[in-house]
């Protein structure tokens, strides 16, 4: 059994932001990508050293990851809202819309 599955339980909708953003924090956590919700992708460094580069890459890539096991667990009407969106803005725009 995956972790995933507790995503897959209930898509995100516009009444459980709370528990849906309880458990997208429980699997980022254990496939180690929740740092991509607490900091944006930094702009591609252009002359820095490859170990850099392959940080921002690995960044890149998480952040890519993580938007979109997002969307695959929200209603259609907040992915069409969101879909253009990386992970890091799209949780905040969410967390914005949801905890006022």
């Amino acid at each position: 059994m995956s972790i995933r599955s507790l995503l897959e339980k209930e898509k995100l909708n516009h009444s459980n932001f709370l528990d849906w953003y309880r458990n997208l924090r429980i699997v980022l956590k254990q496939e180690k990508k929740d740092y991509v919700l607490e900091k944006p992708v930094p702009e591609e460094p252009q002359t820095t050293p490859k170990a850099a580069h392959d940080i921002w890459i690995k960044h890149s890539d998480d952040s890519i990851d993580v938007a979109c096991l997002m969307l695959a667990t929200m209603i259609p009407d907040l992915q069409k809202d969101l879909e253009h969106r990386e992970a890091y803005d799209m949780i905040a725009h969410l967390k914005q819309m949801f905890e006022n």
